[in-house]
C-alpha cells in the first residue's frame, strides 16, 4: 500500500512496523521458549522431579501474567511507546541470571524476571499492531503472532544445538537477542505518534460514515469475555502439555534422545506459527466466530487418536493439531477487542496474561498428574480438552468491523 489515504474503516497498513513487531515478538518468545527447552538439562543437573518442573513453568507463567492487565490499563490512559524496551531489560537480566543459577530457588527467580519482561512487552506491542493494521486486523495479528510462534519453535532448536552441547552457561549468549530487540523496539516506539494519529483519523472517518464501533451491553461483554477465557484455558492447557512434557513423552514412549525429542518439539511449534498467520488472514475473510469454532473444536478427533499412535503418526498428528489449534488466538484476541474497542492495552494484557497464567496453572496440574500416573496419562487426559470448544455456542454474535 502506498499513500496514507485514510478512508472509512480502512487506513494505511504499516507493513514495516508490523514486520518489526513480528521480529521482536519472535525474539521475545525465543528467549522465553529456552526455559522449557532447557528442562531436560536442568532436571539432570539438579535432580528435579516433574512437579518441580511444573512449578518452574507456573512461576514463569504467573510472573508473565499478573502485570500484563495492569500494564495494559496504564498504557490505555498513558501510552508508553518505549515500555517494551524496559520489558526486554528484565528479560535480559533473567537470562543472564538463569545461566548463572546454582540452586532451584535461583532458577525460580530467574524465570520470574523473564516472565515480568514478557508482561511489559505484550500490551503496548499489541496496541501498536492494532494501530498499524490499517483495518486489516487479522493480518496484523497474524504477523505479530507468527513471530511469537516462530520464536517459540526456535527455542528447542537452539537448545538442541547449543544448550545441550555447551550447558546451562550458554543461556547467557541469548542476551544478544534481547539487545537486538531493544534496538528494534526503540525504532517502533519512535513511530507511535504518527501511526496512532492515523488510527485516530481512521476511527473518526468511520464514525462519520456510520461505521463507529458499537457499544455492547455489559452483559454481552461479560459473557463474551468469560467464554473466551474458558476457551483460552482449554487451548492453552493442551498446548502446555506439549511445551512442557512433550520431550519427556517422546523419550519415555519411543526412546528418543534429547536432541531428537527437541527437534520434534520444534516441528510441533513451527506448525503453530503457520496456524497463527493463516488463522488471522482467514479470519479477516470469514469472521472470527467461524475461525474460533473450527480451531477449538476441530482438533478433537486428532487428539483422541494421538495417545495410541506410533512415532510417525505422532509427528503427523501433533503438527495437524497445533496447526488447527493455533489459528484461534488471533481471532480470540480480535473478538475481545471488538467487545471493548477502547481498551486495546487492557485486552492485550489480559489475554496475553491469561495465555501465560492459565498455561502455568495447567502445567502445575499436569506435572502432578504425570508424577502420579505417568507422562502418557497426561496425553490421554488432555485428548478430551477440545470438547470445551462447544462453549463457543454461547459467544455473543457481535458485528465485526471488516
Amino acid at each position: 500500500m502506498t499513500a496514507a489515504t485514510l478512508s472509512a474503516g480502512r487506513g494505511r497498513t504499516h507493513l514495516a512496523v508490523l514486520i518489526i513487531l513480528g521480529v521482536t515478538h519472535l525474539l521475545n518468545d525465543l528467549m522465553q521458549s529456552l526455559i522449557p527447552a532447557a528442562y531436560p538439562i536442568l532436571q539432570a543437573a539438579y535432580a528435579l522431579d516433574l512437579v518441580q518442573i511444573g512449578m518452574i513453568t507456573m512461576t514463569f507463567q504467573i510472573a508473565g501474567s499478573l502485570l500484563q492487565p495492569v500494564v495494559g490499563m496504564v498504557t490505555d490512559r498513558h501510552p508508553a511507546p518505549y515500555s517494551p524496551v524496559v520489558g526486554m531489560m528484565f528479560t535480559l537480566s533473567g537470562l543472564v541470571s538463569l545461566s548463572l543459577a546454582h540452586s532451584y530457588g535461583a532458577i525460580l527467580v530467574s524465570v520470574a524476571l523473564i516472565g515480568i519482561g514478557s508482561s511489559i512487552f505484550h500490551p503496548e506491542a499489541t496496541r501498536m499492531a492494532r494501530y498499524a493494521a490499517g483495518g486489516r486486523y487479522g493480518l496484523a495479528q497474524g504477523i505479530f503472532q507468527v513471530g511469537g510462534q516462530a520464536g517459540g519453535a526456535l527455542g528447542p532448536v537452539f537448545a538442541a544445538l547449543i544448550i545441550v552441547a555447551r550447558g546451562q552457561p550458554s543461556l547467557a549468549w541469548f542476551a544478544l537477542a534481547a539487545l537486538a530487540a531493544m534496538l528494534l523496539l526503540g525504532w517502533v516506539g519512535s513511530k507511535q505518534r504518527q501511526i496512532s494519529a492515523e488510527f485516530a483519523k481512521m476511527r473518526s472517518a468511520g464514525k462519520k460514515d456510520g461505521q463507529a464501533h458499537v457499544r455492547h451491553a455489559p452483559l454481552t461483554i461479560g459473557i463474551g469475555l468469560v467464554v473466551l477465557t474458558l476457551l483460552m484455558f482449554t487451548k492453552n492447557a493442551y498446548s502446555e502439555s506439549f511445551r512442557t512434557f512433550y520431550t519427556f513423552y517422546l523419550m519415555e514412549r519411543f526412546g528418543l534422545s534429547i536432541p531428537s525429542a527437541q527437534m520434534m518439539l520444534f516441528v510441533f511449534l513451527l506448525a503453530a506459527a503457520v496456524g497463527a498467520l493463516v488463522g488471522g488472514m482467514i479470519g479477516d475473510r470469514i469472521g472470527r466466530y467461524r475461525i474460533i469454532w473450527i480451531s477449538v473444536l476441530g482438533p478433537l478427533p486428532l487428539t483422541l487418536i494421538l495417545p495410541y499412535a506410533d512415532l510417525f503418526w505422532t509427528g503427523v498428528l501433533t503438527i495437524l493439531i497445533n496447526l488447527i489449534m493455533a489459528s484461534a488466538f488471533a481471532s480470540i484476541l480480535i473478538y475481545a477487542i471488538e467487545l471493548l474497542p477502547n481498551r486495546i492495552g487492557l485486552i492485550g494484557g489480559l489475554f496475553y496474561g491469561l495465555n501465560f497464567g492459565l498455561a502455568g496453572v495447567a502445567a502445575a496440574i499436569l506435572g502432578s498428574l504425570a508424577d502420579t500416573y505417568g507422562v502418557e496419562a497426561v496425553y490421554r487426559f488432555c485428548s478430551f480438552l477440545p470438547l470445551a470448544g462447544l462453549l463457543a455456542w454461547f459467544l455473543p454474535k457481535i458485528e465485526e468491523a471488516r
